[in-house]
């Protein structure tokens, strides 16, 4: 009796095996020619660096090039209808992230539905973010910013890599949470944004750290909070928005998709 369970079992596992083995072949064989991620970002921000590395290393493990494109406009739902449109092959990957689900929501008429039309492949990374001023602002911590603003009501410009994107929720949050008046000016992506922040043409931004660590180790930009509900590793000196804001908390999160 038990030898023939165990037959029966080692039979079921083989034909099981078997019929998987026309779908391994396929899998063995991909891919073969260069691959593309599509960001909907400007390079140099965070999601352009860590699609980069990403990217580098994925060309290594898969034997083909993994190529990125910058496909920046409308919050990535540009960059979405780019691959949406592409062959449901494998060959095109999106970048995705936070803006995808806000944009489910904050747009009515866009020409896909995101849930519908992008299958998920995996996470990757969860960014934390850091609220960080122009050194040129009379501010050295969170307490004195508050006070500022709201001795300066719309007279600060706060800055996001684009609307609807983590960085301008993060803002808002912020704003709704403190009942401070802020105005805020979006960008195409996180580098330009801190570029005009570096220039001093805003005053105040919220940003993922990968891309703003090296100006504020460099005391090019005051860091004065992160948006996690901890200090973070990387920044020990700064303190979390809600030792300030208490249940304040704000991440950005991405993944990779593919046309269903």
């Amino acid at each position: 009796m038990t030898f023939a369970r165990r037959s029966f079992l080692q039979l079921a596992a083989a034909l099981a095996a078997a019929a998987a083995l026309p779908k391994l072949a396929l899998a063995i064989d991909y891919p073969t020619h260069p691959v593309r991620l599509v960001i909907g970002f400007p390079p140099g921000g965070g999601a352009d660096l860590v699609g980069r590395i990403m990217a580098r290393r994925l060309s290594e493990r898969l034997g083909q090039q993994v190529i990125v494109e910058n496909k920046p406009g409308a919050g990535m739902n540009v960059a979405t209808q780019m691959v949406i449109n592409s062959a449901p092959d494998g060959y095109t990957l999106l970048w995705v992230g936070t803006s995808n689900a806000v944009n489910a929501t904050l747009y009515q008429n866009l020409p896909f539905n995101f849930l519908r039309d992008i299958a998920p492949v995996a996470g990757l990374v969860v960014y934390p973010i850091v609220m960080e001023v122009n050194p040129s602002l009379p501010v050295k911590s969170l307490p004195e910013f508050i006070a500022f603003a709201k001795a300066n009501p719309g007279k600060i410009s706060m800055a996001s890599f684009g609307v609807g994107t983590s960085s301008h929720l993060a803002g808002e949050l912020f704003k709704a949470m403190t009942a401070v008046n802020l105005i805020h000016v979006p960008y195409r992506g996180g580098a330009p944004m801190v570029n005009d922040l570096l220039g001093g043409q805003v005053e105040v931004a919220f940003d993922v750290v990968a891309n703003s660590l090296p100006h504020i180790r460099s005391g090019a930009l005051r860091a004065l909070a992160v948006t996690t509900t901890t200090r973070l590793e990387a920044l020990p000196d700064v303190p979390a928005i809600g030792e300030t804001v208490p249940g304040y908390e704000a991440l950005a999160w991405t993944g990779i998709g593919v046309p269903r």
